[in-house]
């Protein structure tokens, strides 16, 4: 089957959807709402984070503040919830979500890099707007595993085997999900667009949620660890 077969197939299915929320998401107020409120909940974070949580690890600190930076009020609860060191227990969920954030950081660099490259500078055609998107969100989440394994003395090769077969699932579903939702509602936009920017920033956080069950499955087999407990630190 063509891959025009299965867009056109895909936009018909989802047409209500799309009616419903790309007039929403080109409203130049909507959008400038929207960045009030990254701005008023990335504010919260640093300064929880300063204050009261001193103590999380750098790398996660940055994890945090991407996934607030990309979902704002969502990124922002789901690390009151599961990164704060003032959690009273931690739990398999919140193993799950602080999982998924850590892959959402390296992911969501990747395809906003992806879409701005592929879409919004060289207008590239659908199916390589999505192809490169994918790649640059995929080699982002790599690293972001690889690095850190081979900062704790792990060898090269055996960070590469473990980030491959422990990222690559919840990676692929993230983005097969985020990736789809935003050209399935902005395909056709440009950067100077509002529809662009903030069907980006809709699929991301659709992207988030899609992964987290994918997360919670490898965590509850003991193929991720979850991140290190706050509330241990």
């Amino acid at each position: 089957m063509q891959l025009s077969t299965v867009v056109s197939r895909l936009e018909r299915a989802f047409g209500p959807v799309r009616e419903l929320l790309v007039p929403l998401l080109s409203d130049p107020r909507v959008m400038g709402a929207w960045v009030v409120v990254v701005a008023v909940s990335t504010a919260v974070l640093l300064w929880d984070v300063r204050e009261r949580n001193e103590a999380i690890p750098s790398l996660m600190k940055g994890v945090w503040t991407l996934t607030v930076l990309y979902s704002g009020p969502f990124g922002l609860a789901v690390y009151w919830y599961a990164g704060r060191t003032q959690i009273p227990r931690d739990s398999l969920a919140r193993r799950g979500f602080r999982s998924t954030a850590h892959c959402y950081s390296g992911c969501g660099a990747g395809e906003v890099t992806g879409v701005l490259l592929a879409q919004g500078l060289l207008g590239l055609t659908v199916g390589w707007v999505a192809a490169t998107t994918f790649g640059f969100a995929y080699l982002f989440g790599f690293s972001l595993t690889v690095g850190p394994l081979i900062q704790e003395g792990v060898g090269f090769r055996e960070a590469v085997v473990d980030a491959f077969y422990s990222e690559t699932p919840s990676i692929t579903v993230m983005e097969v999900t985020a990736i789809g939702t935003d050209l399935l509602l902005a395909a056709e936009a440009t950067v100077d667009d509002p529809l662009f920017w903030g069907a980006l920033a809709f699929s991301l956080s659709v992207g988030y949620l899609a992964a987290f069950p994918v997360n919670l499955a490898l965590v509850r087999v003991g193929v991720k660890e979850g991140m290190a407990n706050p509330a241990e630190l």
